[in-house]
């Protein structure tokens, strides 16, 4: 069921622009606005679940194998080692996955790793939309492949 005050269930329902790299039925995947890295690609399920544990299975399986899909293409398209594949929800309470091409080890770390325990953190700039719309555009190429 949708939720109207949800940023994701308002781009799912068309209300708010993304930048589609991934689409079906059941799952949506778009450019993170804010990444933490260039790539940084939000997976969703179109259903409101708030916790990833009570998504179906059906549809956690299609969250996953999109963000397996993503993880060479992003690996060779931004030049990295490894790109991180994780569930969060503590800042949209929409269940969703980030998928991140890492260009250092702390790009997703705990603050439980971090030795100074006064850390402070910044909102990420905003991508301006015609870079968003050409990464998107090779992405959803690349996954066509």
């Amino acid at each position: 069921m949708a939720n109207n005050t949800c940023l994701f269930c308002r781009i799912v329902a068309g209300d708010l622009p993304a930048h589609v790299v991934y689409e079906s039925p059941d799952v949506l995947a778009f450019l993170d606005i804010r990444p933490i890295r260039t790539g940084h690609v939000q997976i969703i399920p179109r259903e409101h679940f708030e916790y990833y544990d009570t998504i179906p299975l059906e549809i956690l399986t299609e969250i996953v194998s999109v963000g397996q899909q993503l993880a060479p293409i992003l690996r060779n398209l931004f030049e990295v080692k490894r790109v991180a594949f994780l569930f969060t929800g503590g800042d949209i309470p929409h269940a969703h996955a980030h998928v991140v091409p890492m260009v250092e080890a702390t790009d997703i770390t705990s603050k439980q790793y971090i030795v100074e325990q006064d850390i402070t953190f910044q909102n990420r700039p905003r991508v301006p939309d015609s870079e968003l719309s050409v990464t998107a555009s090779s992405l959803r190429l690349m996954l066509q492949e």
